[in-house]
């Protein structure tokens, strides 16, 4: 592939060999960690010095009690979008899983605040920049409060803290001979902030008809730019990538983006320019030693994963092994390729996994304020509820593929399975007239008994609703692990509904409890029901916590009993003491999760119900 960039380069100073110590350890699904091997490397065009990783040494181990998770930080040109959101939820629900888990989890989130976009932005609300991105990052602080996004830290990168990394990272990469000072001349996209190729770029026409060229990937103007700055040589790392990648097949998820970023490996990458000269672009972070240039924005962006694990003092360590981030689609190359080039040629592994979400549409088009068709979280939060929207989110979201939004969707998604099949359910179950005593029946073994002489009264319909619940906290691990959320929902929501099914075929609200044997058959039905509805509640907490508490709240299960250790099923049915067997129910709180009414056609918002199909 022909260059598409020309480079004058203004020092030919010789370029140290270097030492790179590069290692991958990218969280497989059911595999674990895996080591690099790496022994040939490609020479650099022009650069008479090999990339020499053939003497590496395996990095320490990572500490397994340890998970690091992140969203991208978000642009703040302008307002969070139901995008955003989906991406800090997805993180969310991970990391919310791990706590459960036992993990010490860390998980990140934030705002990108440099560029020249946010600089014209400020300029044009006549603010000044640092009050502008203020103002902007307050509104995502807020939607992730109000959607209980549960983050640890929480980063913006006009922090001072996190210039320190940015420049000392620039530094080492300045150090190891791989950003050298030439002249850039390409196409440059100002809202992607990003360098393109020729083979990105199309020719269209804008709103007057006039011939302009566009980006490829984001359908935004680009125009020619010639200047003088700073570049990573990219170049030298296609094999280094294309390695790392293919001894690490589980780095980035789903499979379909790990084979994008392998195609776009078959091609030699240009190098990188990595600053903007100062006279263009003053709000960014300086150059080190070089006041007249600013460090281009997404090496800056990229830099605030480090930042927040503690980089550059050397505790860092023990969060960067543990690194996994969460990503849209629309920023894959940025993040796999351009970033573990940065982090190889720094001295410092990839990251474990990076997740890959799609995007959510509305009418199967793209959102955008010149269509009109943005979806505010704020709004739909407030009027479908934060675990709804969560819900929704979590339930629809497929991340290999494009997802459309529309509330018609939403009010039939959340009124099926979180207020009719699961809310009627524990209604069902700790109603008083099933229920006198409010506790947690007791269990006859003797009448769930296959075979049993001594007269079971179950059928295989309900030894294979006991089979599902006890294999469902596997299935909903390993959906959860893999950031396919949708797919532990719909686990759940399927033995939830054959819960519904094992209730309405014994009818208990037709046994007689003066009867000895149907006050012990009723018993055995509602604890059998309970059972189930204490693991939903338990699997249920990283997606809708609010929901899950008030589920678990009822059952009378306590804060110290709702860890992932705590899943097990019915342990009466294998012989073993079940500790919540006679305990008294929780206060009845209301409905778990209110049923949404159909759009009023006066204000076009769903009303909420307190009553239940």
């Amino acid at each position: 592939m022909r260059n598409p960039c020309r480079f004058i380069v203004r020092n030919y100073s010789v370029v140290p060999r270097l030492s790179t110590r590069l290692f991958a350890q990218c969280h497989v699904p059911q595999a674990g960690p895996q080591r690099l091997d790496v022994g040939q490397m490609s020479t650099y065009q022009g650069y008479p010095h090999r990339l020499d990783v053939r003497h590496m040494s395996t990095p320490p181990p990572s500490d397994e009690e340890h998970f690091f998770i992140t969203t991208p930080i978000f642009y703040v040109n302008a307002s969070p979008h139901l995008g955003h959101l989906y991406s800090a939820v997805t993180a969310d629900c991970l990391h919310r899983y791990k706590l459960l888990q036992g993990f010490k989890s860390k998980f990140s989130t934030g705002t990108d605040e440099h560029g020249l976009k946010i600089q014209q932005a400020a300029e044009s609300a006549g603010k000044d920049p640092l009050i502008f991105c203020t103002d902007v990052s307050e509104r995502f602080k807020r939607l992730f409060v109000q959607c209980n996004i549960s983050y640890t830290d929480y980063i913006r990168t006009s922090d001072p803290v996190h210039r320190r990394a940015v420049e000392r990272f620039w530094t080492v990469l300045q150090d190891k001979g791989l950003i050298y000072k030439g002249s850039y001349e390409g196409w440059y996209s100002m809202q992607d902030e990003s360098f393109l190729t020729p083979s990105q770029v199309a020719d269209a026409l804008d709103s007057s008809g006039k011939d302009i060229k566009i980006s490829l990937d984001s359908g935004h103007k680009v125009e020619w730019m010639k200047e003088e700055n700073y570049m990573f040589r990219l170049s030298a790392f296609r094999r280094p990538l294309l390695a790392w990648l293919r001894g690490n097949p589980g780095a980035i998820q789903p499979e379909r983006f790990y084979h994008d970023v392998l195609q776009w490996l078959q091609e030699e990458l240009p190098d990188l320019s990595v600053s903007r000269q100062r006279s263009r672009l003053q709000w960014g972070v300086p150059v080190p030693g070089d006041p007249q240039q600013t460090v281009y924005v997404w090496l800056d962006a990229l830099v605030n994963y480090l930042t927040v694990a503690g980089y550059p003092d050397d505790a860092h360590a023990q969060w960067w092994s543990s690194a996994h981030h969460v990503i849209g689609k629309d920023i894959l190359k940025f993040h796999a390729i351009y970033w573990p080039a940065f982090l190889l040629g720094a001295g410092l592994t990839p990251p474990r996994t990076i997740c890959v979400h799609s995007h959510w549409t509305v009418g199967g088009k793209k959102m955008s304020k010149s269509v009109g068709n943005v979806v505010d979280p704020v709004e739909k939060s407030g009027r479908f509820g934060t675990d709804g929207l969560r819900y929704f989110l979590l339930r629809q979201g497929v991340p290999d593929s494009d997802c459309d939004y529309n509330d018609g969707k939403v009010l039939t998604v959340l009124n099926a399975e979180l207020a009719d099949s699961l809310g009627g359910l524990l209604n069902r179950c700790t109603a008083p007239a099933l229920n006198p005593a409010q506790r947690y029946p007791p269990f006859c073994p003797e009448l769930f008994a296959a075979g049993s002489s001594g007269g079971s009264r179950a059928t295989a319909d309900d030894r294979r609703l006991l089979e599902a619940v006890r294999g469902l906290p596997a299935v909903v691990a390993r959906h959860y692990e893999c950031l396919h959320a949708y797919k532990a929902l719909e686990a759940v929501g399927g033995c939830v509904r054959l819960t519904n099914g094992f209730v309405q075929r014994h009818a208990p609200w037709k046994l007689d409890r003066r009867d000895e044997g149907d006050r012990r058959w009723l018993d055995t039905l509602l604890h059998v029901a309970l059972e189930c509805l204490r693991t939903y509640g338990l699997l249920l907490q990283p997606a809708v916590p609010e929901t899950a508490d008030r589920l678990l709240c009822r059952l009378g299960v306590g804060p110290g009993e709702r860890s992932w250790n705590a899943l097990s099923f019915l342990p009466r049915a294998r012989g073993m003491a079940c500790p919540f067997e006679g305990r008294a129910l929780g206060a009845d709180c209301g409905v778990l999760f209110s049923r949404l009414e159909p759009l009023d056609t006066d204000d076009r918002k769903p009303k909420r119900t307190l009553k239940h199909a």
